[in-house]
């Protein structure tokens, strides 16, 4: 489990150096380019936590979202050199909706 998890991590991080997503991508296609990997495609978790409905990412705030995918938060990591302020509140924004759906 170590190993999968460590490949993943490694996988994401290699990712985030090749560059992000395009600068105008919605929120919903930034957050299944780059976020689905680890939180699942549904926001139900897998590698990192669950972010739906009835999650501990829903009952916090928007800005410890904002700051954790920036900075990152444990085993996930920093994302400020693949995402813009602007693309990060977006993916807030999707994360938010799908919260708000459920």
């Amino acid at each position: 489990m170590r190993g999968r998890i460590c490949a993943v991590l490694a996988l994401v991080a290699l990712l985030s150096a090749c560059g992000g997503p395009d600068v105008d991508a919605t929120g919903r296609e930034i957050f299944n380019d780059i976020c689905a990997r680890c939180h699942a495609a549904d926001l139900s978790g897998g590698v990192g936590p669950a972010l739906g409905p009835g999650s501990n990412a829903a009952s916090q705030d928007d800005e410890y979202l904002r700051t954790t995918i920036r900075d990152g938060r444990g085993r996930m990591p920093s994302f400020r050199q693949t995402l813009s302020t602007e693309q990060i509140d977006r993916v807030v924004e999707y994360v938010r909706s799908v919260q708000e759906e459920g």
